[in-house]
């Protein structure tokens, strides 16, 4: 049996190798081109322009309530704009609604599923969204009846082919932004079920998304285990501008409040700050002594503190512009999986694989 190979089909193959060849050596160069460009525009780091600004002086934040009720690690959780009420979900496939003020539970659901990766307040108050390892994100419609089965009207509204790592309602209720380690992120239609954007372009699992701040603004940054963050417009699906100087996995991306920069929070045991007018890094938050991924960040509301739970069980507290760790909080007895500032911007929540969540202020 002889077996004769066709030369065309040899001759396509190399073809096939020196044009891809060729296109990455192009895309090099070209990326290359790009951080000189960046390099340019780089006149003087933040640090140095914060100088003249005044320090920040002993501040004390306490833990005020502990939440308690969850039977496993505590993944996710959100403020409703009411400043009182939470939601969180944890790994036992529970959801509860919380009233922060009393620590009382107003609602709880069993999910189908563990690792319930996600959860999210809806604008109105009214529903709350949630999913992970069922690869769907479901909203709840909750009521002011104590005694209504919140099973019996669960709306599955979005379908990923892997886990959904992150939801969040864009400003109204009737869309939901969702995140997912099949490597997009996807906006639905809550009351049809209905993909009306999907964005693709991380090479990895997503973990992470923060809807911009402004009621206009029609971009969300996402994050992912391509160490790329990524900001995206919504109506097009577009991926507009990329970041990826981390040296891991991004677990946590929060927007600045003016929404003119973003913050990430990284397993490369960092958190930094991205300037999206000047397209770059401009700040790294970090010690020789944390050596623990950052797995969660937030601003206060004046965007002068920044938040990072880390997965050594602490919270520190940083200076955005001199780049310094102004505290240190204590309390959790396991890593903090998950840190919300509460909208009002008077307290912050901590959610942590010590099955609890803590109120600071």
């Amino acid at each position: 049996m002889i077996f004769t190979t066709n030369p065309e089909m040899a001759t396509q193959e190399v073809q096939q190798n020196e044009t891809l060849t060729n296109l990455k050596a192009e895309s090099d160069t070209l990326k290359t081109k790009l951080e000189d460009e960046r390099a340019k525009l780089h006149d003087v780091e933040l640090h140095q322009v914060a100088e003249k600004v005044d320090g920040l002086g002993q501040f004390i934040m306490k833990t005020r309530r502990t939440l308690k009720g969850h039977g496993n690690k505590v993944l996710c959780m959100d403020w409703c704009k009411d400043k009182r009420r939470i939601v969180s979900s944890s790994q036992d496939g529970k959801v509860i609604v919380w009233d922060a003020f009393t620590t009382n539970k107003e609602h709880a659901v069993t999910m189908p599923c563990t690792w319930v990766m996600a959860c999210a307040y809806a604008p109105s108050g009214c529903a709350v969204a949630c999913g992970g390892l069922d690869n769907k994100c479901s909203v709840y419609p909750l009521s002011l009846d104590k005694n209504e089965n919140l099973a019996a009207k669960k709306k599955s509204v979005a379908m990923h082919t892997n886990y959904l790592s992150a939801c969040s309602f864009t400003n109204s209720d009737m869309q939901i932004l969702t995140s997912s380690g099949d490597g997009t992120c996807a906006l639905w239609d809550v009351e049809s079920g209905q993909l009306l954007q999907s964005f693709h372009g991380h090479a990895a699992d997503v973990l992470c998304l923060d809807l911009a701040p402004s009621e206009t603004g029609n971009t969300f940054v996402s994050g992912g285990c391509d160490k790329k963050a990524n900001i995206w417009d919504m109506r097009s699906g577009q991926c507009i501008q990329s970041f990826e100087t981390h040296e891991s996995d991004i677990n946590s991306v929060r927007y600045y409040p003016s929404g003119d920069a973003f913050a990430s929070g990284s397993d490369d045991a960092t958190c930094r700050l991205y300037d999206l007018r000047a397209d770059r890094e401009v700040a790294i938050y970090s010690k020789e002594s944390i050596i623990f991924g950052a797995s969660s960040v937030d601003f206060s509301l004046s965007g002068r503190l920044l938040f990072g739970g880390y997965n050594d069980y602490t919270i520190n507290v940083w200076d955005v512009l001199k780049g310094t760790r102004v505290s240190i909080l204590f309390g959790h007895e396991n890593r903090v999986s998950t840190l919300r500032l509460s909208p009002d911007g008077t307290a912050f929540c901590s959610g942590s694989w010590d099955h609890t969540l803590r109120i600071w202020a």
